[in-house]
């Protein structure tokens, strides 16, 4: 049964006496590492706060490729073991969440004066099968691009390329639902609520919150995880401690969304003539999603934008490929994430290892804080994991590792596909265009129902705001999943706003209560 938005939040009241209810965890950060790792802990039996100073994943969660991969070119900087985890990974969420993660075919085209040799990327695509060998994704192939239909969006110039299989993934909801389903296992999730401060008294860190009324409440936890993300260092030095062996390399990473001529009939990755590649992936129906940038950061991680520049570099990239390729000024949505990288000592952003890295400091009877250096979206599961493991000196009871064959909330297909759900949904729901069903089964998977209740007609969808986004989704996104503010809606719990007309989006603003 789904929770009642009473279950579903922390009632902040409770914080003023963290001495009578002390946390086993206090989790700092609402991003996909700071929600997996919530909903492993209390899965396990561990009392666990997670606090977020903005909306569940406002920052880096949300501004991302939207793919759980291996990453192909991590195997050019010899990463193998993040590689094989990775792949490892992208099966398992493609089981416990195949309502976001689909799978998805990648096109490489390969033109003469590609800065990597055609044996190359065959010789790394053959070693991405083999990491994959249990898969159940398609294998990689080579293609004459003149003669299939993958090859119909490129250059007459491209002849040759290759084909491999990887994942999509909204990210967004991915964050939320692993802290949906923290919050139904027991733990407690605070969005907008800013992590100030925490010293250690005996056992405990005794911390101080604040909320977005300037509210301060005191918690007391055994354990501090620094899932901050860009925000790690500041959360260290909150917390007294100035002793750290890692460091992260900020890096801004840019996106920018095209309306798409057509349809295109696959992703495409486009080896740059830096030596990067450029990802083009269908998004949204109709557009097209092209990125990333690796560009070096200073600043506040919340304010990082597309720049002009990055938008030119993207779509120069494209050309060399597209035969209509997009211009800046066609992009009709761009967004910005800064990646907290682990500092490998590598001079080009491009090539620092995106491979994550754990720290824990105390012991001897000190409470420890354990801080979360670098990751990627597909490794957020066994990211959470090992935290778990590092952790249980300190919970001697802790419960096994569980995450890996438990669906996510909406994912539990039980063997059944998409479609065949989904054509039950139709039967049920008859009266509900299908297209807005079958947005809000994307968006939900078997939580559709929760979300539609007793609606049988559009009169009972309440209002129509566009792009498929009607008042009772967003009575529920704000009931049981923390939404706060229009962008909350729009751009992070769906992609509605993509499709909506300006004035549809003024208009969404203006009844947003």
């Amino acid at each position: 049964m789904l929770l009642s938005a009473r279950h579903a939040f922390f009632n902040p009241d409770s914080l003023k006496m963290p001495d009578s209810t002390p946390f086993d965890l206090l989790v700092v950060g609402g991003g996909i590492n700071g929600a997996g790792i919530a909903r492993d802990a209390a899965g396990r039996g561990l009392k666990t706060l997670l606090v977020e100073q903005a909306d569940l994943a406002q920052a880096t969660s949300s501004a991302s490729s939207k793919l759980i991969h291996g990453g192909l070119r991590y195997l050019e900087h010899y990463q193998f073991r993040l590689v094989r985890e990775s792949l490892q990974e992208r099966d398992t969420l493609l089981a416990i969440a195949p309502h976001i993660v689909h799978a998805l075919s990648f096109v490489l085209p390969h033109p003469p004066d590609a800065p990597r040799p055609a044996w190359l990327v065959r010789l790394g695509l053959l070693l991405y099968d083999v990491f994959a060998l249990e898969s159940r994704l398609p294998r990689s192939r080579k293609l004459d691009l003149r003669h299939h239909a993958w090859g119909a969006p490129l250059g007459e110039s491209l002849v040759q390329g290759f084909s491999y299989s990887d994942c999509w993934v909204d990210d967004a909801r991915l964050v939320v639902g692993n802290a949906m389903d923290a919050a139904r296992r027991g733990a407690s999730i605070l969005t907008r609520t800013r992590f100030v401060r925490a010293v250690r008294e005996g056992n405990f860190w005794q911390a101080i919150l604040r909320d977005e009324d300037s509210r301060e409440y005191a918690v007391a936890a055994r354990a501090l995880v620094n899932a901050a993300g860009p925000w790690a260092a500041d959360v260290l030095k909150d917390a007294g401690s100035a002793r750290t062996e890692k460091n992260l390399r900020l890096v801004k990473g840019s996106h920018i969304v095209v309306p798409a001529h057509e349809p295109l009939p696959a992703a495409y990755i486009l080896q740059n003539t830096d030596r990067r590649v450029v990802f083009v992936i269908p998004f949204a129906d109709r557009f097209n999603l092209i990125g990333t940038t690796d560009v070096p950061y200073q600043g506040d991680p919340a304010q990082a934008t597309c720049s002009a520049e990055e938008a030119e570099y993207l779509c120069a990239a494209v050309a060399l490929y597209f035969r209509r390729p997009p211009k800046p000024s066609d992009a009709v949505w761009s967004f910005a994430g800064v990646r907290p990288l682990l500092d490998d000592d590598e001079a080009d952003p491009a090539k620092i290892t995106r491979d994550y890295a754990l720290e824990v400091e105390g012991g001897n009877g000190e409470p420890p804080v354990l801080t979360v250096f670098g990751g990627k979206l597909t490794t957020y599961r066994r990211l959470a994991e090992k935290v778990l493991a590092r952790l249980a000196p300190w919970f001697p009871d802790l419960r096994r590792a569980w995450t890996a064959t438990v669906p996510l909330p909406g994912g539990d297909f039980q063997g059944r596909t998409p479609d065949d759900i989904f054509a039950d949904l139709a039967r049920d729901y008859p009266g509900i265009e299908r297209d807005v069903l079958r947005g809000i089964f994307r968006r939900h998977g078997t939580l559709v129902r929760d979300v539609l209740g007793d609606a049988r007609s559009p009169a009972d969808l309440g209002i129509g705001f566009g792009g498929g986004l009607f008042a009772r989704e967003t009575a529920y996104l704000k009931a049981h999943e923390w939404a706060r503010t229009p962008e909350d809606i729009l751009w992070r719990r769906t992609k509605c706003g993509l499709a909506m007309t300006e004035v549809e989006r003024r208009i969404f603003v203006e009844n947003f209560k």
